[in-house]
């Protein structure tokens, strides 16, 4: 019985609609979780020139028993920075990420074969100047010229990598396909021997999990997965295939199956999809635009088309502030959504003169009693008071608001998160009020997060106030 590698790409590739919303928190609280199944290896997503990102590895790094493999994308000059950010976990491992494909080779890297082998020689090198546990991923490797692959394979072993993962990254392979690649791979690659030899198979066209089974019975001696759908194989399926298929194969896992899915229904609540854990009215404000997601290289055009899509109308100025802003976070990031987009442009955007001011606010709030709120607001010198009542105290403040101002403006959106750690932390509001058509946001911080929606909800209603005059 061959006991197979399972490893776990929740947090590496969470899928678009979840790359750029996971918080610090939310990405322990992952590692933690999948800690407990006993997987293999626990992949993490390669680190940008942010010190979050590398805090975010060395915390993961620090607490948890199974082995952790940081991508690094060849090229990137990032190696050694991976490194530290996870030497001190008790299994680290690099994984580096090679585009194979001669479209990707010259779009990513810009070069042809003969450079990308040099190249792959000196990376593959450097990770293992560093780690003794190297991974060579052959990204895009189904449509890779085979010569090609085969020689960059041996390239890549020759240079120290002992893992080598083929990537279906386009999913264009049916299973007796992937069968015949990975044993292609395997007769003409003799140096694979002595080598793990991994599959990443997309489920593009609903085959993954066939496919990757194809793989094992073919000689792969392990499978990427993640914990809830996001384009591959999930955990779930991995593990009833080794249950219910695991004895005709002649294969079995370390895989620790017994809560099992109180485990994968505790990460979907952290990794579900967006769309799927917001309220009703953002669906239908967002509509389609709810899963976009950007990244670097999309240009200012492509920025402010999302931008209008989401239902903002901004001047130009503050179009090339908001793309600005963009491009410092695309920078660190693989991806930004519409959730980071929407706090961008409400910390960046139409910054206007202040017409109301909070002086004070008194909230009652209770499992027994009606939730009250009497605020207490300033506007051009005269002191304005004003008392709600709602079904919270959030909801209750809004309203107290409203009778102040005379007004009801349409919620079009509301998000609250944790900016810091610990019982002083801070909290992040994030209000976006609807007025004629258009979309106003504003953004507030407290460590009281009644607080910071109120300050959310009036730098909205200031710019509305602004708009109007």
């Amino acid at each position: 019985m061959n006991t197979i590698k399972i490893i776990d790409m929740s947090l590496r590739e969470p899928g678009q609609r979840k790359a750029a919303s996971m918080s610090f928190k939310e990405k322990l609280e992952v590692a933690r979780t999948l800690d407990r199944l006993k997987l293999d290896t626990i992949e993490l997503p390669a680190i940008g020139a942010a010190k979050a990102d590398q805090l975010s590895n060395k915390t993961i790094a620090s607490m948890v028993g199974t082995a952790l493999s940081a991508a690094v994308e060849i090229g990137c000059g990032m190696v050694e920075e991976t490194w530290e950010s996870i030497r001190t976990a008790r299994h680290p491992q690099l994984n580096l990420l090679v585009p194979v494909s001669t479209v990707q080779m010259e779009y990513t890297c810009h070069k042809k074969a003969p450079a990308m082998l040099e190249l792959i020689q000196d990376q593959v090198k450097l990770c293992r100047f560093f780690c003794e546990n190297v991974e060579f991923s052959a990204v895009d490797a189904t449509r890779a010229e085979t010569d090609f692959l085969y020689e960059a394979v041996k390239t890549a072993v020759a240079a120290g990598a002992n893992r080598v993962t083929l990537c279906d990254s386009a999913g264009i392979f049916l299973p007796d396909e992937f069968a015949a690649f990975v044993t292609g791979l395997k007769e003409n690659v003799p140096e694979m021997e002595n080598v793990e030899l991994y599959v990443q198979v997309s489920d593009e066209m609903g085959m993954g999990i066939a496919c990757a089974a194809a793989a094992l019975s073919a000689g792969a001696t392990g499978v990427k997965c993640t914990a809830v759908p996001a384009g591959y194989p999930t955990l779930d399926q991995v593990a009833t295939l080794v249950q219910k298929k695991g004895a005709d194969m002649d294969i079995a896992a370390s895989l620790k199956t017994t809560d099992l899915q109180r485990t994968i229904s505790q990460l979907s609540r952290i990794l579900a999809p967006v769309e799927e854990s917001e309220s009703s009215f953002r669906d239908v404000a967002l509509g389609d635009v709810a899963g976009v997601t950007l990244d670097a290289n999309d240009t200012i055009t492509d920025v402010i088309a999302v931008v209008q899509q989401m239902g903002y109308d901004l001047s130009e100025e503050d179009n090339a502030k908001v793309y600005e802003a963009f491009l410092r976070v695309a920078n660190k990031k693989h991806f930004v959504g519409t959730r980071e987009l929407d706090a961008i442009i409400a910390s960046t955007a139409m910054q206007v003169p202040t017409s109301f001011r909070i002086d004070n606010y008194v909230i009652n709030s209770g499992n027994v009693i009606t939730a009250t709120a009497n605020l207490l607001l300033e506007k051009d010198g005269e002191k304005l008071r004003g008392v709600g009542v709602g079904d919270g105290p959030i909801d209750a403040a809004f309203d107290a608001i409203e009778q102040i101002i005379g007004h009801h403006y349409e919620l079009d959106d509301f998000q609250i998160q944790t900016v810091t750690e610990g019982r002083d932390a801070m909290g992040s509001a994030l209000v976006k009020l609807r007025a004629d058509g258009k979309v106003y946001s504003g953004s507030g911080i407290s460590t009281d997060i009644i607080g910071a929606s109120i300050r959310a909800y009036i730098s909205a209603l200031n710019k509305i106030v602004y708009d109007e005059a």
